[in-house]
C-alpha cells in the first residue's frame, strides 16, 4: 500500500508527464484516475494506468493532440479529439458543453476520434455544479451480443444522467446497459475473483463465473431484449451521430493496437428550470423525499437516489490510504514508476 491520496495522485502525474502529456493535460487524467479509485470504481482507476500508457507507446494514443472544437451553433459545439486519451477530450466537452447551455438554456456537444474516459458521472458533475441538466452517452468495444445474435457486437455503451437535487449530493445516474461493466470482470481477473452468475457468457454460450472466461466471451445486457435496444441507442448517439467508430469497430483499449479507437461521446444539457423556473429545486426536493418515505423491505435501512451511495463511498475513502492491489504494483513496476 502507498501511504497517502496525495502521493499517489502525483505518481500517476509524473506517469502521464513522463509519457508527454502537458502538465494540464496530466492533472486531468490524475484527477480522473484517483476520483475513479475514492468512489470505488476500480476498473475504471489505476487498474486502467498501464494501459494507457502501452497505448501511448504503441502510437495509438495521441498525447499532444491538436483538438479542434467546431461551433456549430451557439449551443452546438463539434469536437475532433485528434486521437487524445479520453479524459482530455471529455475535459474539453464538458466545458464547452456548460458554456453552451449557459449562454442558450440547451446545449449538446458531439465529440469524435476520442478514447476511453473513465466514469461518465466525474464529467457529467462537473455541469451538474454549474446546476445543469446533463446527459451523457459514450460507446465502447464489442462486449455485447445484440438480441438474437451469438456474435458480440455492441460495448457495454455508458448512459449517464444528472441533476441538482436540492441538497449537497446531486443525482446522477451512471450505469451501463450490461449487467456488470467491463472494467469489474477486468479486476475480478486480475484478483482472482470470480464474478455472479447471469452476467456473461463463454465462448460456448454457457453461463460462467470466470472473469477470463467472460471477457472472450459475452457479457449479457440488462433486461434482456431491452437492454440490447439501449446498446443499440448509444452506439447511434455516440458513434454514428458524431462520426466516430460503430458497429462494433471501437477497438479494445486493452488487446488491440492496431489503430486508435476512436470513440464517440454525446453530451447534452438544459437548464432544469428552463420550463417552471424557480419551482423546479422545489419540486426534486419533493420527489425525492415521497420516494425515501416509501415503506422499506427488510434489511433496507435507507432508500438512496442514485449518486447518494458514489458520495457516501467517496467520502468514506477520502478518510484512508488508497489501497495498490498486487497486480497493479506490478503495473507500476513495469512503468518504473516504484
Amino acid at each position: 500500500m502507498i501511504s497517502k491520496n496525495k502521493k499517489i495522485h502525483n505518481l500517476v502525474y509524473r506517469i502521464f508527464k513522463k509519457y508527454k502529456l502537458s502538465s494540464e493535460h496530466a492533472k486531468i487524467c490524475a484527477d480522473a484516475l484517483i476520483n475513479a479509485e475514492l468512489v470505488g470504481a476500480y476498473g475504471h482507476g489505476l487498474s486502467r494506468l498501464k494501459m494507457y500508457c502501452d497505448r501511448i507507446n504503441k502510437k495509438v494514443i495521441n498525447p499532444k493532440p491538436k483538438i479542434r472544437i467546431k461551433k456549430i451553433s451557439s449551443s452546438i459545439s463539434y469536437v475532433d479529439a485528434n486521437n487524445s486519451i479520453g479524459f482530455v477530450a471529455a475535459d474539453i466537452a464538458i466545458k464547452s458543453l456548460i458554456k453552451n447551455t449557459k449562454k442558450t438554456g440547451i446545449g449538446m456537444v458531439g465529440v469524435k476520434n476520442s478514447g476511453h474516459y473513465g466514469l461518465s458521472s466525474y464529467f457529467v458533475e462537473q455541469a451538474v455544479k454549474k446546476n445543469l441538466m446533463v446527459w451523457c452517452f459514450t460507446n465502447a468495444p464489442p462486449a455485447i451480443a445484440p438480441y438474437g445474435s451469438k456474435k458480440t457486437l455492441f460495448g457495454t455503451n455508458p448512459i449517464c444522467f444528472g441533476t441538482p437535487s436540492g441538497n449537497k449530493v446531486p443525482f446522477i445516474l451512471d450505469t451501463s446497459v450490461s449487467m456488470i461493466n467491463r472494467g469489474k470482470i477486468r479486476v475480478a481477473a486480475n484478483l482472482g475473483h470470480k464474478i455472479p452468475l447471469g452476467v456473461a457468457l463463454d465462448k460456448n454460450g454457457k453461463p460462467t463465473t470466470d472473469p477470463i472466461k467472460a471477457l472472450k466471451g459475452v457479457q449479457l445486457p440488462i433486461a434482456g431484449f431491452r437492454g440490447s435496444g439501449l446498446a443499440w441507442m448509444v452506439d447511434i448517439l455516440s458513434g454514428v451521430m458524431t462520426g466516430a467508430n460503430h458497429g462494433g469497430k471501437v477497438r479494445d483499449p486493452f488487446d488491440d493496437f492496431k489503430g486508435p479507437q476512436n470513440v464517440g461521446h454525446l453530451f447534452m444539457a438544459v437548464k432544469p428550470n428552463i420550463f417552471i423556473g424557480s419551482n423546479y429545486i422545489k419540486r426534486i426536493k419533493e420527489n425525492i423525499r415521497i420516494i425515501k418515505k416509501l415503506p422499506k423491505i427488510k434489511g433496507v435501512k435507507e432508500i438512496n437516489f442514485p449518486g447518494e451511495g458514489t458520495k457516501k463511498r467517496y467520502k468514506k475513502n477520502m478518510k484512508k490510504n488508497i489501497p495498490i492491489p498486487k497486480s497493479i504494483m506490478e503495473d507500476l513496476k513495469k512503468l518504473n514508476a516504484i
